[in-house]
């Protein structure tokens, strides 16, 4: 029985180790494409419905301002400030799942990075085990601009729509450098559920959210919230750094 738990140990040692490195080196390098993006292959092969999977990588200075900042505005407003886990939506998240009625989330950009990246869709423990994991790593080895980077890249945003660039092209036809102020925000206000709603053809749901989203970009800010971003510090090291 010892030596089984050594065993059992030592190879999650090894694991711990080994996503470590994975994560360090993703810091640099871009991701060639994420979990959820083989989890909806995958499931195209069993549904027997071919889905066409779109995605180009966009890097940091590429992307616009005003998509960045109606991320951070519809999804995480306190992205530059926490180490990956929003404590009070977390808190206020169980209030309101414990009085019923649909479910709500307090997932992070960072956390979502993690689940998208590595991880598998669902709720179980053991996911939330991992995403957890995962989204302590990230928070430890890579900035928070690079965080946002990577997110901005992966994020799903339609039927095998995947990241800034295959999202500005396909509801919009332009790239993702050139989306106005208007059209990040319709991208931003369609990510609770990119299945459901449109970024391109917004109902009236959308165009209320994404209206709001506008109004917290400036009271954000605008653009000089990005500024905040450090390029170059991980969380850990900013907080511990002048």
């Amino acid at each position: 029985m010892r030596a089984l738990l050594f065993r059992f140990f030592k190879l999650l040692l090894w694991a711990m180790a080994a996503s470590a490195a994975l994560v360090l080196v993703l810091r640099w390098v871009p991701p060639p494409g994420s979990a959820l993006m083989v989890e909806r292959k995958i499931a195209s092969w069993i549904d027997g419905r071919p889905i066409d999977l779109q995605r180009r990588w966009r890097p940091w200075a590429e992307l616009p301002d005003s998509l960045k900042m109606a991320v951070i505005a519809g999804e995480d407003q306190k992205f530059a400030s926490h180490w990956g886990f929003d404590v009070d939506a977390i808190r206020q998240a169980i209030a309101h799942n414990e009085r019923g009625g649909s479910l709500r989330g307090a997932s992070t950009l960072s956390q979502q990075v993690a689940k998208n990246l590595f991880l598998w869709s669902g709720r179980s423990w053991a996911r939330k085990g991992l995403e957890a994991w995962f989204t302590l790593l990230i928070e430890l080895f890579w900035p928070k601009q690079r965080i946002l980077e990577v997110y901005l890249n992966s994020v799903e945003w339609g039927a095998g729509v995947f990241g800034a660039e295959a999202a500005a092209r396909h509801h919009f036809g332009i790239g993702a450098p050139y989306l106005s102020s208007v059209q990040a925000s319709q991208l931003a206000a369609v990510l609770p559920n990119p299945h459901r709603w449109s970024a391109s053809r917004p109902d009236s749901y959308v165009l209320r959210r994404s209206a709001w989203i506008r109004q917290q970009v400036r009271q954000l800010g605008g653009s000089g919230y990005l500024a905040r971003l450090d390029p170059n510090r991980p969380a850990w090291l900013r907080a511990a750094l002048p």
